[in-house]
């Protein structure tokens, strides 16, 4: 499947990075070919750490401006309902992000004061301005609305586009996933998966089996939060059948007590007779 979707193309000798040659099987016409063996393995490393993060309940950030693969990474962070940036990278997304959360927050406020009425007085031109507000801010950040705290990691295709998401990310400690060409340097990357970046195909293949870890992740999260709640509820019912058993153990111990009096009163009677 890799090598049909075409991982295994490089770029030009020429443009190569050499902390990349670890990952370079070969070299065909001048372009460098990518070890699809390897490719594999750091596939199924990348996608089991994934997994444990998404089972954790963390979020995970996709990253790809690049136009070719734009509409891939939308499709398949929606499908496991990740937050993810196709437009700009909004500089110190990460490293501001109390700023950010104030920029989605307005986009939020602005749909509630549309929503009951509050604009309708306003004239053309400023619900003109702030229509065009609102529609910036939902084509930059309408993607990340979900995203309340930072993602727990980044998922990046071209490390080299994408650097000042990866810097950020180094910076608070947030591991880093990413898709590493032979032009780039994979030193900032926690989780490097070599192939071509620049395919759509290749990118669609990489994510494919890294978002059906995410889902499972996901998957086993339910099981398991489902299954605390059976535990739960079994043993809050133990506890209320223990409690009339408890009580009529009492009632067991403290009847003798009470018969005593009741048969001493006829022996009292006789005496008086």
């Amino acid at each position: 499947m890799l090598l049909q979707a075409g991982c295994h193309f490089g770029h030009l000798r020429r443009k190569w990075n050499p902390a990349m040659a670890p990952y370079i099987y070969t070299e065909r016409n001048g372009i460098h070919i990518i070890d699809l063996h390897k490719t594999v393995v750091k596939i199924d490393e990348a996608a089991e750490a994934l997994k444990q993060i998404a089972k954790s309940g963390k979020k995970v950030l996709f990253v790809a401006t690049k136009k070719q693969t734009k509409d891939v990474i939308a499709e398949k962070a929606t499908s496991v309902n990740m937050p993810y940036v196709i437009e700009r990278w909004p500089g110190g997304m990460l490293t501001n992000f109390p700023t950010i959360r104030k920029a989605v927050k307005k986009m939020t406020n602005i749909d509630k004061l549309m929503a009951d009425g509050t604009y309708s007085n306003l004239s053309k031109r400023e619900l003109l301005q702030v229509t065009r507000q609102r529609a910036k801010l939902e084509k930059n950040l309408g993607s990340i609305a979900d995203l309340t705290r930072l993602p727990s990691a980044l998922f990046v295709v071209d490390v080299c586009k994408e650097q000042i998401a990866v810097k950020e990310a180094n910076r608070l400690g947030i591991p880093v996933f990413g898709i590493v060409d032979t032009n780039s340097d994979p030193k900032d990357i926690d989780f490097i998966i070599p192939a071509n970046d620049d395919a759509k195909d290749s990118v669609e293949v990489i994510l494919n089996a890294c978002c059906a870890a995410i889902a499972e992740g996901i998957a086993e999260r339910k099981v398991e939060k489902a299954d605390e709640k059976a535990a739960e509820a079994q043993a809050e019912a133990e506890n209320g059948e223990e409690k009339p058993k408890r009580a009529a153990r009492k009632a067991r111990k403290d009847a003798p007590a009470a018969e005593a009096p009741a048969a001493e009163a006829p022996a009292t009677e006789e005496v008086a007779e």
